[in-house]
């Protein structure tokens, strides 16, 4: 297994239309994200990167959101990704749209979300799944330079490993999009249906939803109490001896 991080400098993609078939990924993520939003609840939400901009969320509950993102028309603050400008605990939700696909070191990028997540906070993420039909076409060489494969693929088991390391319950998963985008929509569409449920595991994308869990540590008192020791009571031994000597 490779490290997740890497010196290699990795260009991510600024909107869905730059991706092979960014359209058709972009609609199947649209439907996960529809299904979750009604379910959160809070005062502020986090979309960072150009493609979690360009995700629909006008009816989620949380009416404020900041877009993150350098080139995005659809951002509203520029920052770095690993440099949030806010303080701790600021967000109830973060979205990371494929992010992590394209990020040279994955687990910092996690820390600084769970940072500004407060708890029992929500974190939606995304990416493309290496062991899927979509996968295999990066070992072509001429697929190699184009979007989504020009970036790095993670497997879902170890996205929700690095969650785990971060105390972070997974109360979500679904990998979809086990066939590739075909220009015929309604035969993909039904061809999708027939072999969703027995080849999930092989989905060309993944998407996951994670609750951060804290657990203060308070000290627990014991429920058990020491029994009163019993103190000896004193021998007159004066006694003894006037009863001897009277004998």
């Amino acid at each position: 297994m490779k490290p997740a991080r890497t010196l290699k400098h990795i260009e991510a993609p600024n909107t869905w239309s730059q991706i092979t078939n960014g359209e058709w990924a972009a609609e199947l993520l649209q439907a996960q994200l529809d299904e979750w939003c009604p379910k959160l609840f809070g005062y502020h939400m986090l979309k960072l990167g150009g493609l979690s901009c360009e995700l629909a969320s006008g009816h989620c509950n949380i009416q404020h959101q900041i877009c993150i993102d350098k080139y995005n028309p659809l951002h509203n603050l520029i920052a770095e990704p690993f440099d949030l400008p806010f303080i701790e605990k600021s967000f109830d939700a973060c979205l990371i749209a494929h992010q992590l696909d394209y990020c040279p070191d994955p687990h910092r990028l996690l820390r600084e979300v769970d940072r500004v997540t407060v708890d029992d906070g929500y974190m939606l993420i995304s990416g493309f799944n290496p062991v899927s039909l979509l996968g295999l076409k990066g070992l072509l060489p001429w697929n190699r330079k184009k979007y989504p494969w020009s970036g790095r693929m993670f497997m879902p088991m170890r996205i929700k490993d690095w969650l785990g390391v971060l105390n972070y319950e997974v109360v979500y998963q679904d990998d979809f999009a086990v066939l590739p985008a075909t220009k015929h929509r309604a035969c993909a569409a039904w061809a999708e249906n027939m072999v969703a449920d027995p080849l999930s595991a092989i989905g060309s994308m993944y998407f996951i939803v994670a609750r951060k869990r804290t657990f203060p540590l308070r000290p627990i008192k014991p429920r058990w109490k020491l029994r009163r020791q019993l103190a000896p009571m004193g021998v007159n031994c004066h006694t003894n001896v006037s009863q001897k000597v009277k004998s």
